[in-house]
């Protein structure tokens, strides 16, 4: 079993930076091969890729984010992190880590098979 707790969620005004992180852990578990992906979901809108990364370090990025948000990942700590910048009120919504046993930096939803519960990013206006 893989479990995955994400932090660093809160509120802050437009144009601030953010930095989220994503602690990876499990028997058998290992950031070294899986692909970790960053998703969200603002209220009364389906959940959304944001940013994901493969086993081998490629990076993908939603066009809503690219050049503001950056993926990161630590493989000694099993830890990966989200780097926002620029932030806008529309980047306002609960965000998700995943993992994806086949390592690929995939953008969609089923591509994943173990998701985090979530943190609360709210940026006001």
């Amino acid at each position: 079993q893989v479990q995955l707790v994400e932090s660093g969620g809160r509120l802050v005004q437009a144009g601030a930076s953010l930095r989220l992180s994503c602690a990876a852990s499990g028997r058998y578990f290992s950031t070294y091969t899986y692909g970790m992906g960053w998703f969200r979901q603002a209220p009364g809108k389906e959940r959304e890729f944001v940013a994901a990364i493969s086993w081998s370090g490629s990076t993908r990025y939603a066009d809503s984010v690219k050049g503001r948000f950056t993926i990161s990942r630590d493989n000694p700590k099993n830890t990966v992190a989200l780097q926002m910048n620029s932030l806008e009120p529309e980047d306002t919504a609960v965000y998700y880590c995943a993992a994806a046993l086949r390592g690929l930096a995939t953008a969609t939803i089923g591509g994943y098979e173990y998701w985090g519960q979530g943190t609360q990013v709210t940026v006001s206006s």
